[in-house]
């Protein structure tokens, strides 16, 4: 039988990062418990409030969670990496509050470790809101996000995930505090040579409203693919713009001076050089990530 325990070592941790999530906090972790009541896992649920405004946290601690409150609002991604540092459990599951994922998955997930180090769901559908326009947009930078990190990533932005917590301490420096640090979590641990897989899970609409901002929350997910790729694999993106300018510039040049004006142009150099200088830029950013992971890797080892 699942163990629902307060012990320092427990197997896993289920954090339920929450913001106004009073009425859905009931259904999930009853789901939860119902769920872990059939295993042999000792865990803990721990709910992180970021400033609610409703009565979550007092639903919360009826209902037997282990409960840490921010002072102050400070986003999505601040609660989990709260619940991620303060968690007892060696693996950490995250589950939305709001009853989107079904906790019957989290034995398949747990099943996965220790041969994996983060296990996600990949939604087989899109139930939020402003579905015409979060499908293509979601679509669009999941393919770059693969593209970018050499791996077909099914579902990029999912909240319900599995990890190793020793693991993922050592990225809270790149996972920002809004809501594209799942995507961070996911991209960090890819781009550094983890295992990560995949498990295809359902999709409900949420209960309660949303608190996803379309339009600029859109703009910052785009933004932090592009930055944890320039972190972690800076000629991903260096090259092909690097490759791009100085192939203009030798197009140009050619037209230049063997069709209309039989001479260079300065335009035509400028072009040349800027793109061997943001090339070599690129080189030299990958140089540096290179080193960085060895003393990571030389650290690592001497630790174990």
């Amino acid at each position: 039988m699942g163990k629902h325990m307060n012990n320092k070592q427990l197997d896993a941790t289920i954090l339920l990062p929450c913001y106004n999530e009073a009425k859905g906090l009931p259904i999930v972790v009853e789901d939860i418990k119902k769920t872990m009541q059939g295993t042999n896992y000792s865990y803990e649920i721990l709910v992180v409030d970021d400033k609610s405004s409703d009565s979550s946290v007092a639903v919360a601690k009826k209902l037997g969670c282990r409960v840490i409150r921010h002072p102050v609002n400070r986003g999505s991604g601040a609660s989990r990496k709260t619940g991620i540092l303060l968690a007892r459990g060696k693996i950490v599951i995250m589950l939305d509050a709001d009853g989107s994922y079904a906790a019957s998955i989290i034995p398949q997930m747990l099943s996965c470790f220790p041969e994996y180090d983060q296990v996600n769901g990949a939604r087989k559908s899109e139930e939020g809101s402003l579905r015409w326009l979060r499908q293509p947009t979601k679509w669009f930078i999941r393919m770059l996000a693969s593209f970018l990190a050499n791996y077909k990533i099914p579902d990029l932005n999912t909240g319900l995930k599995a990890f190793k917590r020793d693991l993922m301490v050592h990225y809270f420096w790149c996972i920002p505090d809004g809501f594209s640090c799942v995507s961070s979590m996911t991209l960090a641990f890819l781009c550094n040579g983890h295992s990560v897989k995949y498990i295809p899970v359902d999709y409900r609409k949420r209960i309660g409203r949303s608190k996803f901002h379309p339009f600029k929350d859109t703009f910052l997910y785009l933004l932090t693919i592009v930055r944890l790729i320039t972190y972690f694999r800076p000629l991903k993106i260096f090259l092909p713009i690097s490759l791009f300018i100085v192939s203009m510039g030798i197009i140009k040049s050619g037209i230049d001076y063997f069709v209309l004006i039989h001479r260079l142009q300065l335009s035509d150099i400028i072009l040349i050089v800027t793109g061997t200088m943001i090339g070599l830029q690129g080189l030299i950013a990958d140089l540096i990530v290179a080193q960085k992971r060895s003393i990571d890797a030389l650290l690592s080892h001497q630790e174990e």
